[in-house]
C-alpha cells in the first residue's frame, strides 16, 4: 500500500499538465471564440504592444528585424567610496554648523554625477538660512556649485546635491538592458538617462506629448537627441515609426541619412525645415479628417480597430486604409529656424503642439539660446515637459523651465528633466552612445531596406512640372488654377518692383514664407529671378518691357 501511494498523483500530475500544454496551444486557434480571456489580454496590452501589432498584414511588415542589443556597449559599474562619502557627510555638517545652522544628517544617495545629502534642521532653523549659504557650502565642500533643494518633495528634510570627484559613465546599453526598459517597452518610450538614485529614466512621447530641450553648447543636448533617435530605432520598425529629422548644424544628422525610418532626407535647409513642419501640420489635419470620417477619438482606438480588420472604405469607395504609424519631428536647432521664418515655425510648431497628440504626431524641438525670442511664450505654453541642461544663467534657467536650477548644473549630460504631468523637476545624468554604436544600428537598418522610398512633398521641393495633384506645403490647400494665378502675381509684383524679395511677396501676396519661398523658387526655375545672394534680394531678369510682351 505505502508503495501505491505515489503513483497515483504521478498519473494525476501528468495528464493535468498535457492537458495545459494542450490549452496553451489551442487558445489561438479560433475552436472557443466564446472565450473572453484572449479579447481581454488584447485591449489590456494594446498601449504596451503597439510594436507588435504593428507587424501585420503585408509580408514586408512581417520581414522587419530589431537590432540585436549587443550592438550597444555597456559600461562597467565603479565601486563607490563609502568612506569617502561618509566623510563628506560630517564635513558638511561641520560647515553648516559653523555657520550657526542645526542639522543632522539622515542620509545619503550617490549618483552617477552628484551626491545627494538629506539633512533635518534642528528646531527653529528657518530653510531660508540653510539656502543663503549656498556659495559657503560649495567652498567647504571644494565644489564648483552646489544645488540645494529646500525642501525635499515629499519629505522633511533638505537636499543639499554636491558633484562627485569621480563621474559614472551612463551609456544607452545600461538602459535599454535594465528593468526599468522591459516595463517601458512602448514604442515611443525614450532613454533619458539615470536619475540620482541610479534608477533607469524613460519617457513616453505619446504621453508627454512633446519635448523641449535646451542649454548651453556643450552641455550634452546632442548627445540627448542621438539616445533618444537611437532608443526609437532599437525597439520600433519603420511601420511603427516615421522620423522627420531637421538639422540646421547640417553634421549631426547626417549619420541617419537613407534609414527606412525616414519621411525624408534629414533636412539642413531652414527654408525647407519649415516646408517640413508645414507638411506635418497638413498631415496632422489629414489625420484628424479620417478619425473623423471614421468615428475615433485618437489614433489608439483606430489602430486597434484596424488590427480587428473593422476599418473598412464604402461600398462606393476604392480607397485603401493603412494603419496609422507615429510620426516623430526632431529639431536639433530651433533658433536658426527662428532666425530664418520666425512667424511659420512658430505657427507650424504651435499647430502640431495644440493638436497633434491624438494623431501620432510628436515634436521634439532643441536649442542652444534658450531666449525668450527663440522659446517664445506660446511654444513654452503648448510644450509642457522640458529637458534642460547646464546654462549660465538663472535667467536661462526660467526661461526653459519657468524655475530656478539648470545654472547649478555641471554639464556633460548633467540635467533637469521636467516631465509634463509634473512641476518638481528630476535631476538626471543623460544618458551617452557612442557613433560607433549609431552606425552599427543605422547599418542593420539599411540592410534590412537597401533603397529608401522618401515621402514626396515633405521639403516642398517638387518640380512644378511634376503631376498637378502633387503641390508642394503651402499655407492652405489651393488647387492649381489659383497656384497658377497666384504665380501669375509673383511674376507681375517682382518684375514691376524689379525686386525679387520674399517678404515682399508675403506682404503683397499675403501668404507665409513657406509659400513665398516655393513662389520665388519657382521663379528662379522660369528664369525671371537669379540665385539667392544671403539676405539680399534677387537679381531680377527679366525686364518690364519683356513681361508686358508675354
Amino acid at each position: 500500500d505505502d508503495e501505491s501511494d505515489p503513483t497515483p498523483p504521478m498519473f494525476v500530475v501528468e495528464p493535468e499538465d498535457r492537458r495545459a500544454a494542450e490549452v496553451e496551444v489551442d487558445e489561438p486557434e479560433p475552436v472557443k471564440p466564446e472565450r473572453k480571456k484572449p479579447t481581454a489580454e488584447v485591449v489590456t496590452d494594446e498601449p504596451h504592444t503597439q510594436g507588435q501589432l504593428d507587424t501585420g498584414p503585408s509580408p514586408k511588415k512581417g520581414s522587419w528585424k530589431l537590432p540585436p542589443a549587443s550592438f550597444l556597449v555597456r559600461s562597467s559599474k565603479q565601486a563607490i567610496d563609502q568612506a569617502e562619502v561618509d566623510q563628506r557627510g560630517r564635513d558638511l555638517e561641520e560647515a553648516l554648523r559653523a555657520h550657526g545652522v542645526d542639522v543632522r544628517l539622515v542620509d545619503k544617495t550617490v549618483g552617477p554625477t552628484v551626491t545627494r545629502f538629506e539633512l533635518e534642521l534642528g528646531s527653529g532653523v528657518k530653510v531660508a538660512r540653510v539656502t543663503s549659504l549656498q556659495k559657503d557650502i560649495a567652498y567647504a565642500m571644494a565644489a564648483t556649485d552646489v544645488r540645494i533643494l529646500a525642501p525635499i518633495p515629499g519629505k522633511s528634510a533638505i537636499g543639499i546635491e554636491v558633484p562627485n570627484k569621480t563621474r559614472q559613465l551612463v551609456s544607452l546599453g545600461d538602459l535599454m538592458a535594465s528593468n526599468e526598459s522591459k516595463v517601458a517597452n512602448h514604442p515611443l518610450d525614450v532613454a533619458m538617462g539615470k536619475d540620482i538614485a541610479g534608477r533607469s529614466v524613460f519617457l513616453n512621447l505619446a504621453t508627454t506629448p512633446h519635448l523641449l530641450i535646451a542649454g548651453a553648447t556643450g552641455a550634452g543636448k546632442s548627445s540627448g537627441i542621438n539616445c533618444i533617435i537611437t532608443s526609437i530605432l532599437m525597439r520600433a520598425t519603420p511601420d511603427q515609426v516615421k522620423l522627420i529629422l531637421i538639422d540646421p548644424k547640417q553634421v549631426e544628422m547626417g549619420q541617419y541619412a537613407r534609414l527606412p525610418h525616414l519621411l525624408t532626407q534629414p533636412v539642413t535647409n531652414p527654408k525647407k525645415a519649415a516646408n517640413a513642419l508645414a507638411w506635418a501640420v497638413k498631415e496632422m489635419e489629414k489625420r484628424y479628417d479620417l478619425l473623423f470620417e471614421m468615428g475615433y477619438r485618437d489614433i489608439t482606438g483606430f489602430n486597434a480597430a484596424f488590427d480587428r480588420g473593422e476599418i473598412k472604405a464604402g461600398v462606393s469607395s476604392d480607397r485603401e486604409f493603412e494603419r496609422m504609424h507615429y510620426i516623430v519631428v526632431v529639431v536639433d536647432e530651433l533658433n536658426d529656424l527662428m532666425m530664418v521664418a520666425a512667424r511659420d515655425v512658430e505657427e507650424s510648431i504651435t499647430r502640431i503642439a495644440q493638436k497633434a497628440r491624438a494623431v501620432g504626431i510628436h515634436l521634439i524641438v532643441a536649442t542652444q539660446r534658450p531666449s525668450v525670442n527663440v522659446i517664445t511664450g506660446v511654444i513654452k505654453a503648448n510644450v509642457p515637459a522640458r529637458a534642460a541642461f547646464a546654462v549660465s544663467s538663472q535667467m536661462d534657467s526660467r526661461v526653459i523651465l519657468d524655475q530656478i536650477g539648470a545654472e547649478k548644473l555641471v554639464g556633460k549630460g548633467d540635467m533637469l528633466l521636467l516631465p509634463g504631468n509634473s512641476s518638481v523637476a528630476q535631476r538626471i545624468q543623460g544618458c551617452w552612445v557612442d557613433e560607433e554604436e549609431v552606425r552599427k544600428v543605422v547599418a542593420f537598418w539599411r540592410d534590412q531596406s537597401p533603397t529608401v522610398q522618401y515621402v514626396s512633398g515633405v521639403e516642398g521641393e517638387e518640380s512644378s512640372s511634376s503631376n498637378a495633384g502633387g503641390h508642394s506645403i503651402t499655407d492652405g490647400v489651393g488647387d492649381d488654377a489659383s497656384d497658377e494665378a497666384l504665380l501669375k502675381r509673383a511674376m507681375e509684383l517682382v518684375v514691376r518692383s524689379q525686386m525679387g524679395s520674399t517678404s515682399m511677396l508675403q506682404r503683397k501676396l499675403g501668404v507665409g514664407f513657406a509659400r513665398a519661398g516655393r513662389l520665388m523658387d519657382l521663379l528662379e526655375q522660369n528664369g525671371i529671378v537669379g540665385p539667392s545672394i544671403g539676405s539680399k534680394a534677387r537679381e531680377v531678369l527679366m525686364t518690364i518691357e519683356e513681361f508686358e510682351a508675354l
